[in-house]
């Protein structure tokens, strides 16, 4: 059977590329605000840091002098940077490790069918809506050497001796526990509700393929549940390192990076360095070494939610 290739008529062809160009360029003005609000909220600035690096830019000072790697031989030279990089890595890695089961942990129990359940999400979802520096002057409050709640109520229930007062935040180990669990409190939110995101996007039929075979809970768990949601935790961590690690507000409303800078972070201290300090080049400088950490930990996390994803 012979098949006959009717040519395309020169009108129909015009008729197209009005319309394939409209959709490109309705594509790009749809992008060009998120373009141009990355570009002006972080290119701007992360230019501008690497050029301040370069140079001994001051507050105060008008003028700018070339200095090339001087400012990072500084900072390499400085105990204070490294004990801050060593801090900042714990800070995350624990606080991100406690969100992602809590988070878990909750997702699975919001899952169910109870009475008050959207009480429960209201309640969980405050710490993520409430500013972050109103919630952690509460928390400050809370910490408090002489009112602090935690304090009271454990000597009321006879936990602490009558010779026992810690202080949270005067204590090196209990002040960085402190700003482990707020930052805790604050990020839990975000993370059970992506979790919980994916826990309601696997399908029922497999939950009931899986009661039928006769699976329990911890089986259930196991070979269903965090496989299939293992990609979607994978990107509530990646937010969550993202937000802690470059996170200077509950250390700076709680501890200021004390005692003895055992709280100070990588952010904090190009904060205190750069504009309480006055050294521009020098906070610029610090800030620049969050970026290769983040940048390998999202490829790390990105090639496993690919890799998970696949198989």
């Amino acid at each position: 059977m012979m098949h006959v290739h009717l040519p395309v008529r020169p009108s129909e062809r015009r008729s197209e590329r009005p319309r394939l160009g409209s959709d490109l360029w309705m594509g790009r003005v749809m992008l060009a605000p998120a373009i141009i609000y990355i570009v002006l909220l972080v290119g701007v600035p992360f230019l501008l840091s690497i050029y301040y690096s370069l140079t001994d830019a001051s507050v105060g000072s008008r003028t700018l002098h070339f200095v090339g790697m001087e400012n990072f031989r500084r900072v390499l030279e400085n105990d204070t940077f490294w004990r801050s990089l060593r801090n900042s890595l714990v800070f995350t890695g624990v606080s991100q490790f406690m969100v992602v089961i809590l988070a878990k942990i909750l997702a699975l129990a919001l899952m169910q069918d109870f009475r008050g359940k959207w009480l429960v999400r209201l309640l969980i979802l405050l710490p993520w809506v409430a500013p972050i520096s109103l919630g952690t002057i509460g928390w400050l409050w809370i910490f408090d050497p002489v009112y602090s709640i935690i304090n009271w109520s454990l000597r009321a229930l006879r936990l602490l001796g009558p010779q026992t007062w810690p202080i949270w935040l005067g204590q090196p180990d209990l002040a960085m526990l402190s700003v482990i669990l707020v930052d805790v409190w604050r990020l839990l939110p975000l993370a059970t509700v992506i979790i919980l995101a994916g826990l309601a996007g696997i399908p029922q039929d497999i939950h009931d393929a899986a009661a039928m075979d006769g699976a329990g809970f911890w089986r259930h768990l196991f070979r269903i549940n965090l496989p299939l949601v293992m990609p979607v935790m994978l990107v509530a961590l990646l937010f969550g390192i993202v937000f802690t690690f470059t996170d200077m507000i509950i250390v700076y409303v709680l501890t200021r990076g004390g005692p003895y800078d055992t709280t100070q972070m990588l952010a904090s201290l190009a904060f205190f360095s750069g504009i309480q300090g006055g050294d521009l080049a020098g906070g610029a400088a610090i800030s620049l070494f969050l970026f290769p950490v983040l940048v390998a930990v999202v490829i790390v996390l990105l090639i496993i939610a690919r890799r998970t994803e696949v198989t």
